[in-house]
């Protein structure tokens, strides 16, 4: 699949963004990327760690000209890195949906459900992909940056 089919599927539609926009939702992944340092449990920095990733995620993707549909719209966003930022993105967004399940988990299911290198693992991995969706940026959408 690719984003003409997801398009075609209506799991994505057209979207224009702005510089402002962006910088909005990069504002969004530093507070959540300074939150998980705060005191607060592990559940609570595990999905704090999670939206920054699915935020980078909506980055590229708004910046791409797409916004997922609302029907299972953190799959779709997730599932979209690969087709965007190429192949090598496979594995990330395999850990990434991983990361998903496991949310969903902590919001509707039960509390405790992560370790703290979990929390680490994944903090570490926003940090990375923090970076390369930066330089991705610079590279194919220099206005956004």
């Amino acid at each position: 699949m690719n984003l003409e089919d997801y398009l075609n599927n209506a799991w994505l539609t057209v979207h224009s963004t702005s510089k402002c926009e962006i910088s909005g939702l990069m504002g969004i992944v530093d507070r959540n990327l300074n939150d998980i340092k705060s005191d607060i449990s592990y559940d609570s920095k595990f999905v704090i760690a999670y939206n920054a990733a699915l935020t980078l995620c909506t980055i590229i993707l708004y910046a791409k000209g797409y916004k997922a549909s609302r029907d299972q719209h953190h799959f779709r966003t997730i599932q979209t890195l690969p087709m965007i930022m190429g192949d090598s993105k496979r594995n990330d967004a395999e850990y990434l949906n991983t990361c998903r399940s496991k949310r969903n988990t902590l919001d509707y299911d039960y509390a405790g459900a992560v370790s703290k290198q979990e929390v680490d693992d994944l903090s570490n991995f926003v940090n990375l992909l923090k970076k390369e969706v930066i330089e991705w940026l610079t590279l194919n959408y220099p206005e956004y940056v």
